[in-house]
């Protein structure tokens, strides 16, 4: 696909999937245009949003992919915050990000690069040269600061052990059935590696011993997904997915019941979840732009709502007779 020829502006492709679906089941929306080939999002504690930019065709190596900042409001800090080709910088195809403590991970193609997330410095550099992969994707932190890097043409999940370990890498997990693997999470309730398959719309879950689980899958009766590329949790367990290819984004809930929240969308890619404003950041690939949405709260989730009485259902007259016994 040729972006260029998108006869459609970034405002124009958001207000379209508005007026066909209403678009989300939103609070409110913010945009952040002026990107360049957005491939993912990540919060930082609800302070500010990570965006990596392939800046150009993803895959290539040109070493001027980078790194923007922008408010939860979606006013951009610093477009080029880390740039490929400047101060030493190297990076050609950021995708999938992870944060621990300090430390911006991004994986690269055929390496994972750790920057300072407040200055921009190089950190750190784990290459994958050993394993022969140079399709890194999807990245999740796990509680102990260890990594998690999905390598999508080789179907291989890799673990990488905290900084004070010296980031050892392992294979996690390689198996045909992660169907190239691209974005990954971390379940919040079992710690889990929960991700997307992009081959053939596949979701599945690993546990600690790294046996796969496959939770969804295309077949007759289940279809639905197709080139699933973004993944992530909200704080209540609820799981959104982005389908790039056909324009859509999947909530899940925890019954496994799915519901599309937006479609009509061009080229949804690497979403996150801001858990602590309850938000989703979807950045568009090939419109060069991206979306911060407002999520709709579970019915329970309000501390202050009282509760009901008979009077709700219309059934006043039940409490008056009880008090007249």
């Amino acid at each position: 696909m040729n972006p260029y020829c998108l006869a459609v502006s970034f405002r124009n492709a958001i207000l379209t999937s508005i007026l066909v679906l209403g678009c989300w089941t939103a609070v409110y929306a913010e945009e952040v245009a002026n990107l360049a080939f957005p491939q993912s999002m990540i919060a930082d504690g609800g302070q500010v949003y990570f965006i990596a930019n392939a800046n150009g065709d993803p895959g290539t190596r040109e070493n001027k992919g980078f790194i923007s900042k922008v408010t939860p409001e979606g006013k951009m800090i610093d477009l080029h915050f880390i740039q490929g080709g400047q101060k030493s910088v190297i990076l050609n195809s950021p995708k999938g990000m992870a944060l621990v403590g300090a430390t911006l991970y991004v994986a690269d193609l055929d390496a994972v690069r750790g920057f300072d997330k407040n200055t921009g410095e190089t950190l750190h550099t784990i290459s994958f040269a050993q394993f022969h992969s140079q399709s890194l994707a999807g990245l999740a932190a796990d509680p102990l600061g260890g990594l998690y890097v999905s390598d999508s043409d080789s179907n291989t999940i890799y673990h990488i052990d905290e900084a004070a370990h010296d980031h050892t890498v392992t294979v996690f997990a390689q198996d045909e059935s992660l169907s190239h693997p691209r974005g990954l999470t971390i379940h919040p309730r079992n710690g889990h590696v929960v991700g997307v398959g992009w081959e053939d719309g596949k979701i599945f879950e690993i546990d600690e011993h790294g046996t796969i689980q496959e939770l969804f899958a295309n077949t007759f009766f289940t279809g639905g997904f197709y080139n699933l590329d973004g993944i992530d949790f909200d704080k209540y367990g609820t799981m959104y997915v982005s389908d790039l290819t056909v324009g859509k984004v999947w909530r899940i809930l925890a019954n496994h019941k799915k519901e599309v929240i937006a479609e009509f969308l061009l080229s949804p890619s690497g979403i996150g979840v801001d858990r602590v404003n309850h938000v989703i950041m979807v950045p568009y690939l090939y419109v060069n732009g991206a979306e911060i949405n407002g999520l709709e709260r579970p019915s329970n989730d309000n501390p202050n709502k009282k509760p009901r009485s008979w009077s709700d259902y219309g059934l006043g007259w039940l409490k008056k007779d009880a008090a007249n016994e």
